[in-house]
């Protein structure tokens, strides 16, 4: 017997930037900070950022790059975030990878009907539902924007929703401060207060400035809120090419870094420390249809780029997969989606959302969220790398075996087999008859059985009475206070 060596299993990666291109981009989002200067609408930080020594010209304010490297000296690498039973789930660092859905979907695809129709709180809810159900969706967004409430208080309700329906880690968006001071309310008691919340984080907001240089007063105000809190916050602008940012990929990862790193020095001057996750969303904005497109290949080649600058920042990082243009789920949705999970795996993105899009980000799907999480699956195993050790190598299985008789009865298969092959969910492999015996159902078909099976049988933790209570306190008082 050979004497056994440890040996490291590798796991594949991809870099899309070399060091010198994460260089010439940091440089050029300096020059963009502190030559061109951005709009600040928000005056609490405007005031914020002069004291810290910026300077106003030209109606922009000018960021130095000291400020710029005392937010990176104290922003946190690790945002350890919990579910809303306290465990902690999901800690965002550098080399993890964690996969959530999208928010705000206008329309959905209803999994009963197939019918294409607006969204209502009860999807938001039903979706969240599922993708607690779902191995490989480690975090819920809304997946909808409401139609049946007041559209001032969809975000509201939105929240709601995915508290009730799903106990993993929160990604939540809202309009303005009375939102934040709502959601914030809710937050506590399901926390068990503002210093449990703090130590056990399960919600994470996300706010954006406007591409290029623009930070509204709305936006900037939940930053702060956040920053006060010390709620994790992500400030992902969208230089998408050709519209919000340039042409060029390279323009708009500059410009898409520097004005994240805005949000970042605004966050650090509120409360050093403050949990930040850095990041951006650059889709291309197609020339001849004028939609922003989820599944163009600039978004696959370019989150990886801003994930090279995260690690060359230490920060963890915000990503997009699992979204499509096609409005069904169809190969188009597969192929789409395929390429940018394998790519966030690929490069290490932190904390990447928007898996179930279909339409560019304007329908949601259940059958769509069902086929991402096997594809994340799949792609999982593929990036798990190859473990070379004693029992893989088969030295004495190889030994034994008959020449041309196989392994199948060897007992090295019997004792490995369940661990040592992917075996898939949804995926179909049966044989041709059995197949159509089975009814000769495609891969959409079977994604909508899965999920109306997992909506049928699926049980979540449901919300303390007390709870309860505190939710339908602040519901009311939005109605009164109409």
């Amino acid at each position: 017997m050979t004497e056994q060596i440890p040996i490291e299993t590798m796991h594949p990666s991809v870099r899309m930037l070399s060091d010198e291109q994460v260089e010439a981009i940091h440089r050029t989002s300096l020059d963009i900070l502190s030559r061109t200067g951005i709009v600040v609408k928000h005056e609490g930080a405007r005031r914020l950022l002069l004291e810290a020594g910026a300077w106003e010209s030209d109606g922009r304010i000018k960021i130095p790059e000291r400020l710029v490297t005392e937010a990176l000296a104290s922003a946190p690498s690790r945002i350890p975030m919990y579910n809303r039973l306290g465990e902690l789930t999901m800690p965002l660092e550098l080399g993890k990878v964690f996969f959530g859905t999208g928010s705000d979907c206008i329309f959905t695809i209803d999994v009963e009907t197939g019918e294409r129709r607006r969204t209502t709180t009860e999807d938001v809810e039903r979706i969240a539902r599922l993708s607690d159900g779902l191995d490989q969706i480690d975090f819920v967004m809304s997946m909808g924007h409401p139609s049946e409430v007041p559209p001032e208080d969809a975000y509201l309700y939105g929240f709601v929703g995915m508290l009730r329906g799903s106990t993993k880690p929160i990604v939540y968006t809202a309009s303005d401060r009375r939102d934040m001071e709502d959601i914030y309310e809710i937050a506590c008691a399901v926390a068990g207060g503002e210093e449990a919340l703090r130590e056990r984080p399960f919600l994470l907001h996300y706010a954006e400035p406007i591409s290029p240089l623009l930070l509204p007063p709305e936006s900037v105000d939940k930053l702060l809120f956040c920053a006060e809190k010390e709620i994790p916050v992500t400030y992902p602008p969208s230089p998408n090419t050709g519209g919000g940012g340039p042409i060029t990929m390279a323009g708009a990862l500059a410009l898409g870094n520097a004005e994240s790193l805005v949000g970042l020095v605004l966050t650090q001057l509120v409360r050093p420390g403050t949990p930040f996750l850095y990041g951006m969303n650059i889709a291309a904005l197609d020339m001849k249809s004028a939609i922003v497109s989820y599944g163009a290949p600039e978004w696959a080649t370019t989150m990886p780029a801003w994930t090279d600058l995260a690690r060359f920042y230490g920060l963890p990082v915000w990503g997009a997969a699992g979204a499509t243009d096609s409005k069904v789920v169809d190969a188009q949705a597969g192929i789409e989606a395929t390429v940018s999970i394998m790519m966030a795996f690929l490069s290490r993105c932190t904390l990447v959302h928007d898996v179930g899009y279909i339409e560019y980000g304007t329908t949601s799907s259940m059958e769509m969220v069902v086929i991402a999480d096997e594809i994340i699956r799949d792609v999982r195993h593929i990036v798990g790398g190859v473990e070379v050790s004693e029992r893989t190598l088969a030295r004495e299985p190889i030994h034994r075996a008959r020449p041309g008789g196989g392994f199948l009865a060897d007992d090295h298969t019997l004792k490995n087999w369940r661990w040592a092959q992917w075996r898939p969910l949804l995926l179909d492999r049966m044989r041709y008859g059995e197949w159509v015996e089975k009814g000769g159902k495609d891969m959409t078909t079977r994604a909508n059985e899965r999920a109306r099976q997992i909506l049928a049988e699926h049980e979540v933790e449901p919300l303390p009475e007390d709870v309860e209570k505190v939710v339908r306190r602040v519901l009311e008082r939005r109605k009164r206070n109409k």
